[in-house]
């Protein structure tokens, strides 16, 4: 075989099996949203839901009244726009393949769009089966357009009202390194897999 054309071929191969990831949305955060030192990206999910408020008799004032948080409801995404899992209460999220994760807030920081929830970083802790998310040790969310609470509307005549308010973000999931994902056909599209990148 003409050497030349083996090696033409060779970096044909190469640049189509690379371009067939699509790059992994990005973030530049502030040392305290950062993972640990011995924590690398597994894959980054596209959320799209609401954030749900309660209009409620606010905690320190009487005859005063805000909207009080209650729980996230949203569709993950990969990639290539496969729906992968659901966010919900907890806070949680759900991969299809039924494995799960809590987690606790540890971090978070003022987002830099106007009228957008807070930048996170939470730890993680597996309470599902088996498979995707099961190896998953914190939550990054980032990259947050709205979902912020109701500057008005609550007031005692509206005292149980439910807002629900459109938001999305980009949730990266973060495992130690090297440690991948607990399955090799689990429910992930490759395309959103990103071991050994960090930052």
């Amino acid at each position: 075989m003409d050497s030349k054309f083996f090696v033409s071929a060779l970096v044909l191969a190469i640049s189509a099996c690379a371009s067939v990831q699509s790059p992994a949305p990005t973030a530049t955060v502030q040392d305290n949203l950062k993972p640990s030192a011995n924590e690398s990206v597994a894959m980054v999910f596209a959320a799209k839901g609401v954030q749900i408020y309660e209009c409620r008799t606010a905690k320190n004032q009487a005859d005063a009244y805000e909207w009080g948080f209650v729980a996230p409801e949203a569709e993950l995404f990969d990639s290539s726009g496969k729906r992968v899992g659901t966010h919900y209460a907890g806070p949680q999220w759900e991969a299809t393949d039924g494995s799960k994760i809590v987690g606790t807030v540890k971090a978070r920081a003022d987002a830099p769009q106007l009228d957008a929830i807070p930048w996170l970083l939470l730890t993680a802790k597996s309470v599902g089966a088996q498979g995707a998310l099961s190896k998953i040790t914190s939550v990054q969310r980032v990259n947050t357009v709205g979902g912020a609470a109701p500057q008005g509307g609550c007031s005692q005549s509206a005292v149980g009202a439910v807002a629900r308010v459109p938001y999305t973000a980009d949730y990266y999931f973060l495992t130690e390194k090297y440690e991948g994902l607990s399955q090799p056909n689990a429910a992930v599209s490759p395309a959103v897999e990103r071991m050994g990148i960090y930052y």
